[in-house]
């Protein structure tokens, strides 16, 4: 059997969930896996009594997470909500993965999405056949979710048209899914409950009305506080694709990760790191999902086209590519960068030199 591009956070950690699920010591609510307290432990990282160590999945403030974990147990859905990059997906996937076992119920929230992949939808063909009946009915993630107790993902909430999104009033409100064509309604079971993604860079497109917002509990997820915080994800994540992607790659020395992170902080507050120098900021977001990017795009082109160790030359291609996304305006940004900073900074001229070349 071939080996998968991508397995799901219940697949990829299995083993942490499974000693988790052993050493448990808390009350675990109805159709949890284990308990809050093992959620916040599996997502934080931690070591357990028998000395097993469980690997973080989320690096930044704990208390964000035990208020996400919290949420989940009341009867208010969970809205995690911030910049691109900032792990909204991540950290939704690997809840539900802890507490269902199942991260795989998701609906992704497109300016397409419309009523039926919320609610429900129908087997045209049988519903011309044989009429509107349980056996023509095309379940939906959210309605699965529902019979089975488990937690429903919505992807981008804010990219989904205001009429679709209001479809979840009544299923957050009430807990009942109807299907009027069949004189029924779909009644949720406890261990039900929704988390979804919004981020900032769509409020004004697709706004949430006041009253679904009001049927959520929102969670902003910051940038890392910190550059050793961000590069540590970065390290992290990367090291973790390595294995996946088998690149035939040295691991990225930890300096050439530092310098993609202090490129994008940098650029991303309009200032470099000891304040000196003012910088005009790109149109792109720059994430610590995009730093990611650059690294892995880095060892690709040093596993098959350098000598497999990663250098200026294969992060500086990937490097524009996330700087420079108006070819005019984010261009000049760049070369200002390059001058004024990169230029004169001890042990970068290879990646001025790089830069240089390519533009």
């Amino acid at each position: 059997m071939s080996a998968l591009l991508r397995q799901h956070a219940e697949q990829q950690f299995a083993e942490e969930l499974h000693e988790l699920k052993k050493n448990e010591t808390h009350p675990i609510p109805e159709n949890w896996e284990m308990s809050p307290q093992s959620v916040v432990t599996y997502l934080i990282g931690g070591t357990l009594k028998n000395g097993f160590e469980v690997s973080p999945k989320y690096i930044g403030h704990r208390r964000l997470m035990e208020i996400a974990v919290a949420t989940l147990v009341t009867d208010r859905a969970l809205l995690l909500y911030g910049l691109p990059g900032t792990a909204k997906s991540w950290v939704s996937e690997h809840i539900a993965a802890a507490i269902s076992g199942d991260s795989t119920l998701i609906i992704q929230g497109t300016a397409g999405t419309g009523e039926e992949a919320i609610r429900y939808g129908w087997n045209y063909a049988r519903l011309l056949a044989e009429g509107p009946s349980e056996g023509a009915l095309v379940q939906t993630p959210v309605m699965k979710a529902m019979q089975d107790g488990k937690i429903g993902r919505i992807e981008e909430l804010t990219r989904i048209g205001s009429d679709v999104q209001d479809t979840l009033i009544t299923i957050l409100s009430e807990k009942t899914l109807p299907i009027p064509e069949l004189n029924k309604e779909v009644q949720a079971i406890r261990g039900f409950n929704i988390i979804a993604t919004a981020n900032n860079r769509d409020k004004g497109v697709n706004e949430l009305s006041s009253a679904l917002k009001r049927r959520f509990n929102t969670v902003i997820l910051p940038l890392p506080d910190t550059i050793d915080e961000e590069i540590d994800i970065v390290r992290r994540r990367v090291e973790s694709f390595e294995k996946v992607m088998q690149l035939p790659a040295e691991k990225p020395a930890l300096e050439e990760i530092r310098r993609v992170v202090t490129i994008f902080r940098e650029l991303r507050q309009g200032a470099t790191a000891d304040g000196k120098t003012k910088l005009k900021t790109p149109s792109g977001t720059l994430s610590t999902a995009e730093a990611i990017s650059v690294v892995n795009n880095g060892l690709a082109m040093a596993g098959y086209f350098g000598d497999g160790q990663l250098h200026a030359e294969d992060l500086v291609s990937g490097i524009l590519g996330a700087v420079v996304k108006d070819p005019v305006q984010d261009k000049v940004v760049w070369q200002e960068y390059m001058e004024t900073v990169v230029k004169n900074r001890d042990g970068w001229k290879d990646i001025y030199r790089a830069s240089r070349d390519m533009i």
